[in-house]
């Protein structure tokens, strides 16, 4: 069982900067690909972004390229997404993910093992 808790959201203005943190519980951290999704209201959660468990892999979302960097720090069982340039359609609440399947993480969130509570971002333009 592994357990998630996102930190870090807030309201901001259109161009600000965020770091939203998400810490597991897992013993075997490094296992584990890490994702964000985001659900804005009225839509269908989304992938963000995803980092393998070594750190050496990232996947991003099109509309995020250049803007969000993902990283993690397995000493410290946290994965962090840094997003700047933030724009009023990156309003969602963002959840982590983790899975030890990559394809799970980016593909098919349907079938993601853990998922956070959750953290409200919002971007006022």
């Amino acid at each position: 069982q592994v357990q998630l808790v996102e930190s870090g959201g807030g309201l901001v203005q259109a161009g600000d900067s965020l770091r939203l943190s998400c810490e597991a519980s897992a013993r075997t951290f490094s296992s584990y690909a890490m994702g964000w999704f985001r659900q804005a209201p009225g839509k269908e959660r989304e992938f963000v972004a995803a980092i393998g468990g070594s750190g050496g892999t990232t996947y991003y979302k099109d509309s995020v390229k250049g803007r969000f960097t993902i990283s993690r720090d397995n000493a410290r069982n946290t994965v962090y997404l840094q997003m700047n340039s933030l724009k009023p359609e990156d309003t969602a609440v963002y959840y982590c993910a983790a899975d030890t399947a990559w394809g799970r993480v980016t593909t098919t969130p349907n079938r993601v093992g853990y998922w956070g509570q959750g953290t409200q971002v919002t971007v006022s333009s």
